[in-house]
């Protein structure tokens, strides 16, 4: 159920546009907002790419996950290989 609600909140935006310009079919989408719809997916990109690149662990390391140790919690963590 959950998938499906997933996939109509992406399908939203589509409809909501479709349905725009079934009512205004002489009308199109002024340039501007062309140009900041493109300049929106280069930033999305961008940051998607600069985020992995600054998240990621470096080689040669393997990701350690959290544990409980004499009732604190250890983050998890990176340490190289053994």
């Amino acid at each position: 159920m959950a998938y499906l609600l997933e996939a109509l909140l992406f399908l939203l935006p589509f409809a909501a546009y479709g349905l725009w310009r079934r009512a205004n079919p002489n009308t199109e989408p002024s340039t501007i907002l062309l140009v900041l719809g493109a300049v929106g997916i280069v930033l999305m990109v961008a940051g998607s790419f600069w985020y992995g690149t600054q998240r990621s662990m470096p080689p040669g390391t393997a990701y350690v996950p959290a544990q409980i140790e004499g009732g604190q919690i250890t983050p998890g963590h990176a340490e190289p290989f053994r």
